[in-house]
């Protein structure tokens, strides 16, 4: 089953930063356990909450709002979509991600939904 992991309220350095060198090589080998054990997807950073933009349909009007979602109180920073043989290995991976030194993360399954169709493009 897969299982999405969100991860919420982790700062992490820019290159350059202090300790990026450092953060970079643990996420990477985060990732390469994540792959050895047959588990790993995908799995991308998002940039700053100040770089999104929220949309939404209300009564046939598209409404276009500067920011995240208003109601959140955390910022979401990154995803990790992983296959799993069950929830206890998707929080274990959750457990080993560098990031929940710091954040947290939420771990979702993926919800399969007969014929829906979300294959990539070609």
């Amino acid at each position: 089953m897969q299982y999405m992991l969100l991860i919420y309220d982790c700062d992490r350095p820019e290159p350059g930063d202090p300790g990026f060198e450092e953060a970079l090589a643990r996420v990477n080998a985060f990732a390469e356990e994540c792959r050895r054990r047959g588990a790993f997807v995908y799995g991308h950073p998002l940039q700053p909450e100040s770089t999104a933009t929220t949309v939404s349909v209300r009564d046939g009007k598209t409404l276009i709002t500067d920011g995240p979602f208003a109601e959140t109180h955390e910022h979401l920073g990154g995803v990790y979509v992983f296959d799993c043989r069950d929830l206890d290995e998707a929080l274990e991976l959750a457990a080993l991600c560098p990031m929940a030194e710091q954040g947290s993360i939420e771990v979702r399954p993926v919800a399969p939904v007969a014929g829906l169709d979300h294959r990539p493009s070609a």
